[in-house]
């Protein structure tokens, strides 16, 4: 229950940001409900479908205001290249810290 309110609470304050426009709420929705689900069980595949999701403007990296959660938190320390940007691999590492 708690991760399910967590995951609404970053849905409405991401949602609410001036700089999130024409954000498809529903796959911030499913990107915070998977990010919320994601163990050290977790898979390559996981973190693909995730990327997918948090990717909004499709340019195949995801950008400090597109990271929610978890990955938001994490962002200096999975952006390995120090570009401001996380690309399907850095985005990966996530596993790693799910260990």
């Amino acid at each position: 229950m708690r991760k399910i309110v967590l995951s609404l609470a970053i849905i409405i304050s991401v949602s609410s940001c001036d700089s999130v426009k024409n954000v498809n709420t529903s796959n911030l929705s499913d990107a915070a409900t998977l990010l919320s689900s994601l163990s050290s069980n977790s898979t390559v595949q996981q973190i693909t479908t995730l990327f997918g999701l948090l990717d909004a403007n499709n340019d195949e990296a995801i950008s400090t205001s597109e990271a929610i959660g978890s990955v938001s938190e994490n962002f200096n320390v999975l952006d390995t290249d120090n570009s401001s940007s996380l690309n399907l691999t850095e985005l990966t590492g996530l596993l790693g810290l799910l260990k």
